[in-house]
């Protein structure tokens, strides 16, 4: 069988002005990623990523360290159908009509670093009401249609893949969250939950086999663990 993973970008700039940068942790995780693979003689057949600068850096920090040690690095391929949903216009569709029941909204979003634990309480109740489509306004990406979106990039893999290729993509912990829902079935609310929990830069095999695909082994992160440093365990 062949095998995808999907691997969620290092630590963004959560708080910042620009989200869409690796910290110097999500750097370093990256490259701690590429030397774990390295180590374990794991090389792809091809490697993808969406188009998002946090996933591009992601993956070329991962493949230096493949080139370093000598082993093949495909030439990274960029295909937007695996960027991560745009959460500032899902908050700002979405937001104001919450503002009667959750009138603190506005401040808890706009100084985020400072009160992770509310922003993290706020930001799930405007993604249950995404899933929930009933809130869906024209110029807005919905979920479905984010999942449909989804769906053709792992399609356009598994039309060019043979069955015992290893391909790397690069990508966010919203796009593989649609990719459990596709192919688990669970429902998009418990696969959201799931979606809370996955690490940076963490592994997220699929197996495929054709168009059959299964899931093999979901947010691995042993990687960071054996470094027994707690501060590279991160979640945004």
């Amino acid at each position: 069988m062949g095998s995808i993973y999907l691997i969620r970008h290092g630590q963004a700039s959560f708080g910042a002005d620009d989200y869409d940068v690796l910290s110097p942790t999500g750097v370093r995780q990256a490259e701690i990623l590429g030397q774990h693979l390295a180590e374990l003689g794991i090389s792809f057949d091809r490697c993808l990523a969406g188009d998002l600068r946090r996933q591009q850096h992601t993956a070329n920090s991962a493949l230096e360290q493949f080139a370093a040690v000598g082993l093949p690095v495909p030439i990274l391929e960029t295909d937007s159908a695996f960027n991560e949903f745009d959460a500032d216009a899902v908050i700002r569709a979405l937001l104001p009509a919450m503002l009667p029941q959750e009138p603190n909204a506005l401040n808890i979003l706009r100084n985020a670093a400072q009160n992770r634990a509310e922003f993290q309480r706020i930001f799930a109740l405007i993604i249950e009401r995404w899933l929930a489509g009933t809130h869906d306004t024209p110029e807005l990406e919905s979920w479905l249609g984010f999942v449909e979106r989804v769906r053709g990039g792992l399609n356009r893999i598994l039309e060019q893949a043979d069955n015992t290729q290893k391909i790397a993509v690069f990508t966010s912990g919203g796009t593989i969250t649609a990719l459990l829902h596709l192919i688990t079935q669970m429902p998009a609310r418990q696969a959201f939950e799931l979606n809370w929990q996955i690490v940076n830069t963490s592994l997220n095999q699929l197996k495929f086999r054709g168009r059959e695909v299964s899931l093999a082994s979901f947010n691995g992160h042993t990687h960071l663990q054996l470094l027994k440093t707690p501060e590279l365990i991160t979640f945004r």
